[in-house]
């Protein structure tokens, strides 16, 4: 079977994993850090800033099941991607909106998919997503792991989470499992 990767960082990584795994097509999504200077980070670490590294996921899917324009656009609409290091009340740069694109491709489909949401005018404020090229990918600790399928009642997943799970579900429903 072929499989694609792509590592995107669209806030807290517990939010992205969880609709990545409800994602048809999708093979595996593990969370951890990318982009930043320090090799195999903790979380607290990342947590200060200092790092440079985003929160991210890495996303394993089959390209004959799922494009990665889908990938991206479920992405796109799931985040904010107009605000610089933030999401909603996770401030700081481990917080940006932003992909690591490991190869050209990857980049222009990025691209490609922004001038989409630009033309049909889908956001108020300019996409201010991030593309970097990928580096490293560093997986996050053990407990980061499917965090909302093993913690689903606490209450940020139950207030952060959820709502994000259940908006995808809306907007694709033809494309969850």
């Amino acid at each position: 079977m072929d499989r694609e990767v792509v590592t995107l960082g669209g806030g807290c990584f517990w939010c992205m994993e969880a609709v990545f795994q409800q994602l048809k097509g999708v093979v595996s999504v593990e969370s951890g850090y990318s982009g930043g200077t320090v090799e195999n980070p903790t979380y607290k670490q990342v947590c200060t800033g200092q790092t440079g590294h985003a929160e991210v996921v890495q996303v394993t899917f089959d390209p004959k099941v799922v494009s990665l324009h889908d990938v991206l656009e479920v992405f796109f609409a799931l985040h904010d991607p107009t605000t610089v290091n933030r999401q909603g009340a996770d401030v700081g740069s481990q917080y940006r909106s932003v992909v690591f694109c490991r190869t050209p491709e990857q980049r222009d489909a990025v691209q490609a998919v922004v001038r989409e949401l630009e033309a049909k005018k889908a956001y108020s404020s300019p996409v201010v997503t991030q593309l970097e090229p990928f580096k490293a990918f560093y997986k996050a600790e053990a407990y980061h792991q499917d965090y909302y399928e093993q913690n689903p009642n606490q209450p940020y997943c139950t207030l952060v989470i959820s709502p994000k799970l259940s908006k995808f579900h809306k907007l694709f429903k033809d494309k969850s499992k």
